[in-house]
């Protein structure tokens, strides 16, 4: 692949301000090209750690450990008494999907169990029926992940795809009780960030490699239910949300977080474009630009 090819992607982040730290695009068989605007540092990915947490949540369905149906309140039987009413038909599935019917948005309390903080709230919905998008729901996927595999999902992730990966020591903070906060807090580098992207392409295949089920990685970006307009008007944001990954409205789909930390995954176009940014008037504009400077190159 030409470098020629991030030439008008990168007028747009100069002429435009986009405040993009790096670059990297992958196009199977035509290889990959990459820019830095700053230096290479591993970066807090927030809200792109969702999509780590989804693949571990999966690698754990493919182990037979759980299924989507599932009940929350199942794994975590010592807080049955105190879970609110309607608590009960809260599912992982739910979760996944941002729909658990309670609309907080981040657990904080230093002295208490977040696991106790979330299954005490009372429901402001029906499970299943309203899209709230919430760290709380990603962090209580974390958690059953760490009830069914003995561990948290950073020290999980670790033998199945950070080594696999060639990360070295990724960090990824944790809550004042030591679980993986799962939600945001990972740090990794542009072209770190853009191996998840590329895991999702070739369908859960690494190098040949099986990491994840085919069929964990098609339900991501297929079993995807509609966004809160009123919240957020801006397409990017509308366009619906899989499990721990948002579509895209060319048709396409992507991890995502705060500032423009993305990994878009283009099935159409056998191609991943990963940014990490900080962009703090509205990130969806780096979406824009790539689809408009990069996406047509690619087609060539």
């Amino acid at each position: 692949m030409e470098k020629s090819i991030l030439l008008p992607f990168r007028m747009t982040v100069q002429e435009k301000g986009l405040e993009v730290y790096g670059i990297n695009v992958y196009q199977k068989g035509n290889g990959e090209v990459s820019h830095r605007f700053r230096s290479d540092d591993r970066e807090n990915i927030y809200s792109a750690s969702k999509t780590f947490t989804s693949v571990a949540v999966g690698m754990c369905r493919d182990d037979g450990l759980l299924r989507l149906e599932d009940r929350v309140i199942s794994y975590f039987p010592e807080y049955a008494d105190i879970a609110s009413p309607g608590t009960e038909d809260i599912t992982l599935r739910d979760l996944l999907h941002m729909s658990s019917g309670k609309e907080i948005h981040r657990i904080t309390e230093p002295h208490e169990d977040w696991a106790r903080v979330f299954l005490r709230l009372p429901l402001d919905s029906q499970p299943g029926t309203k899209f709230f998008y919430s760290n709380a729901c990603t962090y209580m996927l974390g958690r059953v992940v760490e009830k069914v595999s003995g561990k948290n999902v950073r020290d999980f992730l670790m033998p199945r795809l950070f080594e696999p990966f060639g990360f070295f020591n990724p960090q990824w903070h944790t809550c004042p009780g030591g679980h993986t906060i799962a939600a945001t807090e990972l740090y990794l580098r542009t072209d770190e960030l853009a191996q998840l992207g590329r895991l999702l392409l070739h369908k859960g295949e690494r190098d040949g490699k099986r990491l994840l089920s085919e069929d964990y990685v098609n339900l991501m970006q297929t079993d995807i239910v509609p966004c809160d307009k009123t919240t957020n008007d801006d397409p990017e944001s509308c366009a619906g949300y899989g499990y721990q990954v948002w579509k895209c409205t060319p048709g396409c789909f992507r991890a995502d977080g705060l500032y423009g930390q993305f990994s878009v995954v283009v099935p159409e176009l056998d191609a991943v474009v990963t940014v990490t940014s900080h962009r703090e008037k509205n990130a969806n504009d780096i979406l824009r630009a790539i689809y408009e400077d990069i996406f047509p190159l690619l087609r060539r």
